[in-house]
């Protein structure tokens, strides 16, 4: 028998003791004291009605408490206190239930809003019921204002209106979104419960960019090969069917190993460039001597410029026993792409400097100052990208690659500094390479 049955058989069996004792006891004083039996009888429906009047007064405070549970149980006797107690326990226990469920609910959105893909909850209308931060900057929402507002009505890029109007989303779409400037989001739509809907976006803009640059890098590497292959094969076809007197094959000859040249200094530079994105942060345990550095790379400066540049190499005596961490081969080639390209796109006649210099908080700075036309404020940023010209035409007569600065650009970082560069039309550029103090130190 269970607990409630127990409990109503206990009140019933209470009442019924009670009005057969109070018929016994009425009966009894009858019996001795000559009353009526009808007073016996009166007894005992009394007896009950006050047991009645007394569960219905505790059964009343009772009720008045559970209103508002939160106040502190009444003081009640016997079963009454039971009741109280086991109500107490249950509301307790689904006030902790609630609690924890709304903690853990806390944690789920938290983890949403950490994320920094953007979420969005829909109704079986289409109406937005739930936006997270993300989710609002991407789509330049208001949190609190546009919630149970139609999400057509406020994100009405076609693109993504067909994608929710046909309901196939097995696959994303990429959408265009204006925010100031271009960007790409990719929003997937999945359905859940009866037709809810949970909209992801995810910002691909980087991506975009990086697909972008990975398609203009292969179709420049495809035209910078291109070029002298062709100009190759002109020259074959034409030892092949010409008589040429000697000077003329000579000439042809020459310039089909200039052309080879080219070739061979474009994959020469990309496959270094390759190598460098591909390779680890070099450690700080290999040190070459600044002074063997810029011993090298006047060397090679003034063998590129042939006594047609003032060439002045400047290296302070202090630092004469200053070292530089990282990989020589690495420093060689980023110093000497920006000695390269000093020396092709200075007029003839115009000085270059190179200097090395120590600043008083360690850091060390290599800078290539030339002469030359300058570039225009609106390039500068743009330098460092792949077959980046500026004149593209002129670029290529002087035999550049159109790879010289980003390999520099990927050197000076893999090794934690920078590469500064400002111009003046008309008067120069000054190519900067900052290096971190602690890639820098005296023997």
């Amino acid at each position: 028998m269970d607990s409630s049955n127990s409990w109503l058989l206990s009140r019933i069996l209470v009442r019924v003791v009670a009005g057969v004792l109070g018929g016994v006891v009425g009966y009894w004083l009858g019996f001795h004291l000559g009353y009526p039996v009808a007073l016996g009888i009166s007894l005992g429906a009394a007896s009950v009605l006050a047991l009645s009047v007394s569960d219905t007064l505790k059964g009343s405070e009772l009720l008045d408490w559970l209103r508002t549970p939160e106040q502190a149980s009444p003081h009640l006797a016997g079963v009454w206190a039971e009741v109280a107690h086991r109500v107490q326990r249950l509301v307790r226990t689904h006030r902790d239930e609630v609690e924890a469920e709304r903690a853990r609910l806390d944690q789920f959105l938290s983890a949403i809003e950490a994320s920094p893909n953007g979420v969005l909850l829909l109704d079986d209308t289409d109406h937005i019921t739930w936006v997270s931060a993300a989710a609002a900057d991407h789509f330049g929402l208001n949190r609190q204002r546009d919630l149970q507002q139609r999400v057509t009505n406020l994100i009405r890029q076609p693109a993504f209106v067909q994608y929710l109007a046909v309901g196939d989303f097995r696959v994303p779409v990429k959408v265009p979104v204006s925010r100031g400037s271009l960007t790409w989001l990719q929003i997937q739509i999945q359905e859940y419960g009866e037709g809810l809907k949970l909209v992801l976006s995810q910002d691909i803009t980087e991506r975009e960019r990086a697909d972008t640059m990975r398609r203009d890098f292969v179709a420049n590497v495809s035209h910078e090969i291109r070029t002298p292959l062709t100009v190759l094969n002109g020259f074959i076809e034409t030892l092949g069917s010409l008589p040429l007197t000697e000077v003329e094959r000579k000439r042809v000859i020459a310039l089909m190993a200039q052309q080879a040249d080219r070739m061979q200094s474009l994959v020469a530079d990309l496959l270094t460039l390759a190598q460098i994105e591909g390779s680890p942060r070099p450690a700080s345990d290999r040190w070459i001597r600044a002074s063997a550095l810029m011993q090298r790379i006047e060397s090679d400066a003034r063998g590129l410029s042939r006594e047609r540049h003032p060439i002045t190499v400047f290296l302070d005596p202090s630092d004469q026993a200053v070292e530089v961490s990282g990989i020589e081969s690495e420093w060689l080639s980023a110093m000497g792409n920006l000695v390269s390209n000093a020396v092709r796109y200075t007029p003839a006649g115009q000085p270059i400097e190179v200097r090395w210099q120590t600043l008083p908080d360690g850091t060390g700075e290599f800078s290539v100052r030339d002469h030359g036309a300058g570039i225009d404020a609106e390039h500068i940023p743009r330098l460092t990208e792949r077959f980046y010209r500026v004149d593209g035409s002129r670029s290529r007569d002087t035999g550049g690659t159109g790879l010289g600065l980003s390999i520099v650009k990927h050197v000076v970082q893999r090794h934690g500094g920078e590469l500064k560069i400002t111009s003046e039309k008309g008067k120069g550029s000054v190519f900067t390479l900052q290096i971190p103090a602690v890639r820098v130190r005296k023997a």
